[in-house]
């Protein structure tokens, strides 16, 4: 097949005038063009006035060969790459030992499943409760004020990305499309053929649900176990090779090959790992908040009298600013036409995360309003402690939670009030998407005060780019801590921990992803990289 891509069309247009775009653009009758499929389409509405679709198209050709000559120096015409995955091992017929995976987030899920079509029968280990009733748990923080530290936004079987917009794209290398693996199992599980070749692919929390189970059921059917409730509390290591698991109920797993895809916010989890000597440091990360428009303002700037077209959807953005201090402010998961969740896993701490249905249809826009933090914010002047970054973190969740009343209430302000240094006292057009309840207040001392002042100087820049960014009724809503892994388990080129063999840190908790698609993908690598080490016996 024949990849054609920039193929520029107006918005409107019907499948036969794509058909007749394809042809003038390779000079070609329409008896020589056999099959058309969509790899990719974006939308490009730079120019308000006239915003296009953007094409990317694999063709089946009568002749191939012949094209390809001709076009032989234009770089949009080019052979179809090969994206079908391939497995690299399947495990021997009488497996001597299943491997384990800790945590059912993306990484551990992707983890499992390459491990059970690949014959290894693994057995995951997960701390929380099955997606549908960690869905009842995290509702009962949202509604009641009710906190279940195993089971919430963090805990549970799907992981973090199961309560959010569900984004599936990423700015990871990829030279083995294993993006395209990942995108393939979702549409098995349930989710639209569309995320397939969308520019910008989301799917929802409630998607999502349904979805995480049917993949449960695919690993289960292939000889997989998951455990739920299941918190593994120490490992067993000796002479520098892992041997086993301990749970919290006193169990032990005998297992020679680990995959650690904790998530970044098993931090009693990380406190076990560094006592027992398995390599870590610290790593950047940001802080900052959720901030929340009216979605038809964010559409009104970036489609202008397209604004509300079926075909464009609720418009997201990506806003960067470097500040006069040193430090980068940028909108971090944005949420178009969503709402801002209470994602905390541990009690007397507040902490925010945004998230979307499939259709976006929510009033409020919102997204983290965040600034870099680097180890040495947080270490202090001769120290090496890798676990620090935790505690700083730990120290602003407290602090929004009493400033937010001391309930699990978020602390909020009115982006005009922040602006000016002053305390909120009322709402104005923006009501606040997060529950339990937003408690108005002056978020001056909610984060560092290189973050306050970086902010404070992002949000009028954002506003010359996005008009209304500045918005005085928009609303800050505190804290954003979670945007990364405050650790990384560092690993080798073999996907193995620097000091401890067998031993497999995996996605976002051990700094190695940020999202739902890299997460995922590093899942897939890792798992190939045991199973390699498996069949090698060097165990």
């Amino acid at each position: 097949m024949i990849r054609l891509t920039e193929l520029r069309l107006p918005l409107e247009h019907t499948p036969e005038e794509l058909t007749a775009a394809v042809l003038q653009r390779l000079g070609l009758r329409s008896d020589e063009l056999l099959t058309l499929h969509i790899h990719k389409r974006s939308a490009d509405a730079r120019k308000k006035s006239a915003p296009l679709f953007v094409y990317s198209l694999d063709l089946e050709l009568a002749d191939e060969a012949a094209v390809l000559v001709r076009f032989k120096d234009d770089l949009h015409v080019k052979p179809t790459p090969d994206m079908e995955y391939q497995f690299v091992a399947r495990a021997p017929a009488n497996l001597p030992q299943r491997p384990v995976v800790i945590g059912f987030g993306p990484a551990g899920i992707f983890a499992a499943l390459i491990l059970a079509q690949m014959g290894f029968r693994p057995l995951v280990l997960e701390r929380g409760r099955k997606v549908r009733e960690r869905t009842r748990d995290t509702w009962d923080l949202w509604r009641k004020h009710n906190l279940h530290p195993e089971s919430n936004v963090q805990f549970g079987e799907g992981g973090a990305g199961t309560f959010s917009d569900g984004k599936l794209y990423t700015q990871i290398r990829d030279p083995r499309h294993l993006g395209r693996k990942v995108l393939t199992e979702f549409v098995k599980a349930g989710a639209p053929e569309e995320i397939l070749y969308v520019s910008k692919p989301h799917i929802g929390t409630f998607r999502l649900v349904s979805m995480v189970e049917k993949m449960r059921a695919e690993i289960e059917s292939l000889g997989g176990e998951i455990r739920f409730e299941a918190r593994v509390e120490d490992l067993r290591i000796e002479d520098g090779q892992v041997r086993g698991v301990v749970l919290a109920n006193g169990e032990e797993i005998r297992a020679d090959h680990v995959i650690l895809a904790l998530g970044h916010s098993a931090r009693d989890t990380f406190a076990m790992l560094h006592r027992r000597g398995v390599f870590m440091e610290a790593k950047p990360f940001s802080i900052g908040f959720r901030i929340e428009h009216p979605q038809s303002l964010i559409d009104k700037a970036r489609y202008g009298s397209f604004a509300g077209h079926p075909l464009l959807g609720a418009a997201d953005y990506k806003l960067v600013h470097h500040a006069r201090n040193g430090r980068t402010v940028y909108s971090f998961c944005m949420c178009p036409g969503g709402q801002v969740v209470a994602a905390t896993s541990e009690e007397g701490c507040v902490v925010t995360n945004g998230m979307s249905q499939y259709s976006r249809a929510e009033r409020n826009a919102n997204s983290g309003l965040v600034v870099d933090v680097s180890p040495a914010d947080f270490q202090g002047e001769g120290r090496n402690d890798p676990l620090a970054g935790i505690e700083f973190q730990r120290q602003w969740e407290r602090r929004a939670f009493e400033l937010g009343g001391g309930n699990y209430d978020a602390p909020g302000q009115r982006v005009g009030d922040f602006l000016a240094g002053r305390p909120s006292e009322h709402l104005g057009a923006v009501i606040p998407s997060y529950q339990p309840g937003v408690h108005l207040t002056d978020l001056a001392t909610a984060l560092p005060d290189f973050a306050i002042s970086a902010m404070r100087e992002a949000i009028p820049a954002f506003d010359r780019q996005i008009h209304g960014f500045a918005l005085e009724d928009a609303l800050l809503t505190g804290v954003e801590t979670r945007t990364s892994s405050p650790v990384r388990v560092t690993r080798g080129k073999d996907c193995q921990s620097r000091n401890v063999r067998g031993l497999f840190p995996a996605g976002e908790g051990a700094g190695y992803a940020g999202g739902i698609l890299s997460a995922a993908v590093d899942g897939i690598e890792v798992a190939e990289a045991l199973a390699l080490d498996f069949l090698s016996g060097k165990a």
